[in-house]
């Protein structure tokens, strides 16, 4: 266990940020509610900017940026969606050492100021589709607050699509929530459940919400992605009309979909242990640390010159961290490594370098090998990609292990108030039922899933005929 990192067990939340202000991966700022990303939790968030950014371009998305202030106006427009995000907005009244004529909205999500001016931009059916990402930070008043996880201020990307037909939104709302479960589950090694959010769940304004639930250590969900059919709602209320090919004119249909920095903290709590990060290879910078080991000068000058032809080898394909430090003993330096999760750590010694082998410890087993020298960048290159996999397969199981199919009332207060976790069970989609719940247990329905068995049942609440199992679960 780490110095200064209170165990799991202990307490799970204390624990959460110990890791994170340890490792240096953010820390508290001057204003209340917000955060200091350091380099090593924006490394993080660089890499996952990298793929997505790759992800979205490979479906035919472009990048674009729109102004963080939205005036009032605007969000007043759409009053579903301003009364959602009403109680969470930051305003500007004064500037320039004048107070406004009209306010200005901090954006929360920038749909009123994007469809302001697709309004400008569409006209045609031709003009259609718009597929526009952008990279910004967004600001929503909270008054609890959890590094990554829930700040006033954080960083994500926001999806913004025009589309001719109800069909084409719907089905791009759908691919794009796909893309988030194929980057959590292929680079997060974060098993997640894709399906449709409940109607008191859904995004303030939309039609539909679809979301990816991922199950964190202690058995709470996190939403780890949204994906949005706005329908018709957002062109109508900026009057976003377009000339069909028929020669008529008919209100757009849009989507929009988003991820957040709060992706790092479900990565900490799905992978990390009592010792700090545990980092899946593809989301690490530098995924292998090589350490020197000696006393002696005449050991220093044999190590280092061993330990540095094996950096040379292995920077031809990886980056690596070759820690030469001289003023920290080998055993700071593992427990910083691990503290920051790197991957894969190499220590060389002495008696390394006599026998021609290095050792290898894998961060997320703690697992030794002795392996050969010569054999070292072949078991690297095989060990990254089988250590992502593993991660991956861990994690599912632990989510399957703590899912459980329940056929009545009791029997899911029993699960929530206990151990926790994923709770599936009939639900007839009443709000009265959903409100049940969550008044009792303070679980809600993450959402209903694709991949359900669509089973006939009574629901969990009420007894009234059911379609199918929802997941219900403790959320953050």
């Amino acid at each position: 266990m780490a110095k200064n990192i209170t165990p799991r067990a202990t307490d799970y939340s204390k624990w959460y940020t110990d890791v994170v202000i340890q490792a240096k991966m953010a820390d508290y700022s001057p204003v209340k509610g917000s955060m200091v990303i350091r380099p090593n939790g924006y490394a993080i968030w660089e890499l996952i900017q990298k793929y997505l950014d790759l992800m979205f371009k490979d479906t035919g998305h472009v990048n674009a940026y729109f102004p963080l202030l939205i005036p009032e106006s605007f969000m007043k427009k759409e009053a579903e969606h301003v009364e959602g995000f009403a109680p969470e907005c930051a305003v500007v009244t004064h500037g320039g050492g004048q107070e406004l004529e009209e306010s200005l909205y901090i954006r929360p999500t920038s749909e009123t100021i994007i469809w302001s001016m697709y309004k400008k931009w569409i006209m045609s059916y031709r003009d259609l589709p718009i597929l526009i990402n952008q990279w910004a930070n967004v600001m929503r008043w909270e008054m609890r607050t959890r590094l990554f996880l829930r700040t006033s201020e954080f960083l994500w990307q926001e999806g913004h699509t025009a589309h001719a037909t109800a069909e084409e939104a719907e089905e791009e709302t759908l691919k794009m929530l796909n893309v988030y479960k194929t980057f959590a589950e292929e680079y997060l090694a974060i098993p997640v459940i894709a399906g449709r959010k409940s109607e008191s769940e859904k995004f303030a304004g939309a039609v539909h919400t679809y979301s990816i639930e991922a199950m964190m250590q202690d058995k709470k969900a996190l939403q780890a992605g949204t994906s949005h059919n706005l329908g018709q709602n957002f062109a109508r209320a900026f009057d976003v009309q377009f000339q069909n090919k028929e020669g008529g004119r008919q209100y757009v249909y849009a989507t929009s979909w988003g991820v957040s920095t709060r992706l790092i903290g479900a990565l900490i709590m799905t992978h990390s242990d009592d010792n700090g990060l545990v980092l899946p290879p593809k989301l690490a910078q530098r995924p292998v640390v090589i350490v020197p080991i000696y006393r002696k000068d005449e050991e220093k000058t044999k190590v280092m010159a061993y330990a540095d032809a094996l950096y040379r080898e292995l920077s031809e394909k990886h980056k690596v961290i070759f820690d030469d430090r001289e003023q920290y003993k080998p055993g700071y330096k593992f427990a910083e490594w691990e503290l920051q999760g790197i991957p894969l750590r190499i220590e060389i010694g002495p008696r390394d370098v006599e026998n021609n082998k290095v050792v290898l410890v894998r961060r997320d087993t703690m697992k030794k090998d002795f392996v050969d020298r010569q054999a070292i960048a072949a078991v690297v290159d095989e060990t990254l990609p089988r250590m992502q996999v593993e991660m991956l397969e861990r994690a599912r199981a632990f989510q399957k292990a703590n899912t459980h199919k329940v056929e009545s009332f009791d029997a899911l207060k029993d699960i929530i108030s206990g151990d926790g976790g994923f709770v599936s069970a009939h639900w007839c989609g009443d709000a009265a039922c959903e409100t049940r719940v969550k008044e009792a247990t303070k679980a809600t329905i993450r959402n209903i899933p694709f991949d359900r068995d669509e089973e006939k049942g009574a629901c969990v609440c009420c007894g009234k005929p059911s379609e199918g199992r929802v997941i219900f679960s403790k959320a953050y």
